[in-house]
């Protein structure tokens, strides 16, 4: 269930800065213009962004969060001295970028997702949501978990009427799951089975995104509950495009690259997965 990317696009090239905000202590929201990315990114890809520095060679990438006409926006953490020149950018100027790459989430089946994000994970779920809004056939609903502040909320409220998040002094995010499964009268059997979905009933499917160990229990809890769970991993990557084999990831269907064959795989067959509880 991994959506086709397309098959071509320009190479690296320079976007121009529209805005660049910081929501919270080290978390910025960056605007950029490139018609080719807003056009064709689909939730869960990424873009490679470029430093001005020749010797910071690795491109760090970035989830597309909103698109919106020709801009697209990124929401990042500042770690390291990277990071730390993109939150210098200022309106007006530019920053290399390349993209979108990798496979996003697949959201062509009629379905009730939720979408299960954690701290900077969100950005591609947001995406998600804005691709599910309008449609008929679908419904989104949205659950974040936070260390403290909630800052990407707002923006997935735009797409979503059914916005819930927690942070670290209530909970995590398998809080809110339990909540969300107990409305809707989902339990967990000892088969790890649902009940077929009645007539006209839409079945359930879960995208996740956010730090490993969320991620793993998020798919504990799908398997135990019969639902299948679609996580869009995280990985150093040296390129972003496949050549430099840095980001492999173990699978039912051997070892494959997460920048090319993901970053989104069903978490069913992902290796080591099984035994996360």
């Amino acid at each position: 269930m991994s959506e086709f990317k397309p098959t071509y696009f320009p190479s690296r090239r320079p976007a121009q800065v529209v805005a660049c905000e910081e929501l919270t202590d080290g978390v910025v929201r960056l605007t950029l213009r490139d018609a080719f990315i807003a056009a064709h990114a689909r939730p869960a890809q990424f873009v490679n962004l470029y430093t001005s520095n020749a010797q910071r060679l690795s491109p760090r990438p970035f989830g597309v969060c909103e698109v919106n006409g020709d801009e697209f926006t990124l929401i990042f953490a500042v770690i390291g001295k990277g990071t730390g020149e993109f939150r210098g950018l200022k309106p007006g100027q530019t920053v290399d970028v390349l993209g979108p790459l990798g496979r996003g989430y697949d959201l062509r089946e009629p379905a009730d997702y939720v979408l299960v994000g954690g701290g900077l994970g969100v950005p591609p779920l947001v995406r998600a949501a804005q691709e599910l809004h309008g449609r008929d056939d679908c419904h989104a609903t949205v659950l974040f978990g936070y260390r403290n502040v909630h800052f990407a909320d707002r923006y997935a409220a735009k797409y979503s009427d059914d916005v819930r998040s927690i942070d670290e002094s209530e909970g995590n995010v398998i809080t809110i799951l339990d909540r969300w499964a107990e409305e809707r009268g989902i339990a967990g059997g000892a088969d790890g089975h649902l009940l077929p979905c009645a007539e006209g009933e839409r079945p359930v499917r879960i995208l996740t995104c956010g730090p490993l160990g969320m991620m793993k229990a998020v798919s504990a809890w799908g398997r135990d509950h019969g639902v299948a769970v679609y996580a869009s991993l995280e990985a150093r990557m040296g390129c972003g495009f496949g050549t430099c084999v840095v980001c492999t990831v173990h699978t039912t269907r051997g070892i494959l690259k997460t920048c090319v064959d993901g970053p989104v795989f069903n978490t069913a067959e992902l290796e080591g997965w099984e035994a996360a509880r």
